[in-house]
């Protein structure tokens, strides 16, 4: 494959990605297909090799091998090019206190060659996009967590760039800022843009992510969509509920042999969940064997696995190996 080919409706392609530092190897053949227009979550562990993937598809790092394509430019063999293609939001603001929020922008489009009129423009129909125009000329020191989030974002669309990392950006965000950012970030996915995103916050990536991979040890040990990932930590979940937490061993000692797994226990919600091989026959046994016990329960029901399940069974060992003794049962 020459450079330039890949698919025709790709906006990423990462293909045996390798990256070494000293004897630690951080990167061991990463691949990955981004859809043009489309939000792609990249999820794993500390250590797992996120933020060296991420500095490599920037530019900031030069791989030991593999390639890697942004919007069709291999950032390897043209850096420049595709730095003028990309844009990028990190975990920590890169906004200038001392200038206001216009004049941010501006700078930033001045340092990517934009002229001075359009520089301005530019800066204007992102502070309107960003609902940011009210406070475009109050100095950035006076703005609010979240107003600073936005700004950031904004400028790095400065140029119009068709592909977006979102590097962990809404890290230290109230619930509401959050909500807000997401919204943008949808508008922008509808607007064709396509989006890398990387976060702690898995609902983050549960509401905006079209597919999500996950990696560990730096390889791609899982992808699809967030259904298709909770249905890889075990299918359906049996929760009970208990009204006293003193409650909770005698309901898991009572789940136990009708599950497929081995109960876990939340002390924290006076919760306990197992593992659902038939549904709602296992669930309909629960409720028998808890009301023959005398267990008063709270509340009981069926559920999917969450996406912090999911993540947890295919990155934790501990938790990936009781899955797999449950599987056995």
């Amino acid at each position: 494959m020459s450079a330039g080919d890949g698919p025709r409706d790709a906006g990423i392609v990462v293909e045996g990605l390798r990256k070494d530092f000293g004897a630690t190897q951080a990167l061991a053949g990463l691949d990955l297909t981004v859809p043009a227009g489309t939000l792609f979550g990249l999820l794993g562990r500390n250590g797992a090799g996120k933020t060296t993937t991420i500095r490599v598809l920037t530019t900031l790092l030069r791989p030991d091998a593999g390639r890697v394509l942004v919007a069709g430019v291999d950032v390897v063999r043209e850096p420049a090019r595709a730095r003028a293609l990309i844009g990028v939001a990190g975990q920590y603001s890169a906004v200038d206190e001392r200038l206001t929020g216009r004049e941010n922008l501006v700078m930033i489009g001045r340092l990517y060659h934009l002229s001075a009129r359009r520089a301005r423009s530019r800066a204007d129909e992102l502070l309107e996009l960003f609902r940011l125009t009210s406070v475009g000329g109050r100095l950035a020191r006076t703005y609010s967590g979240g107003m600073r989030r936005r700004l950031d974002l904004a400028a790095s669309l400065m140029n119009a760039s068709p592909v977006v990392f979102l590097d962990e950006p809404t890290t230290g965000l109230d619930p509401g800022s959050r909500l807000g950012l997401w919204s943008i970030v949808e508008e922008l996915v509808a607007a064709g843009t396509t989006v890398l995103l990387t976060t702690q916050y898995l609902d983050e990536v549960d509401r905006l992510a079209q597919r999500i991979a996950v990696i560990d040890t730096g390889r791609v040990i899982a992808e699809g969509t967030a259904s298709e990932l909770k249905r890889l930590a075990g299918g359906d979940l049996v929760a009970v509920q208990v009204r006293d937490r003193s409650d909770l061993g005698a309901v898991a000692a009572v789940l136990a042999p009708i599950a497929a797994g081995e109960p876990v226990i939340d002390p924290a919600t006076a919760e306990v969940v197992v593992s659902a091989s038939d549904g709602v026959r296992t669930l309909a046994r629960a409720a028998t064997t808890l009301d023959e016990c005398g267990i008063a329960v709270a509340t009981l029901g069926l559920r999917q696995p969450s996406l912090d399940e999911a993540f947890l069974s295919l990155t934790d060992p501990q938790a990936r190996q009781l899955q797999l003794s449950g599987a056995r049962s």
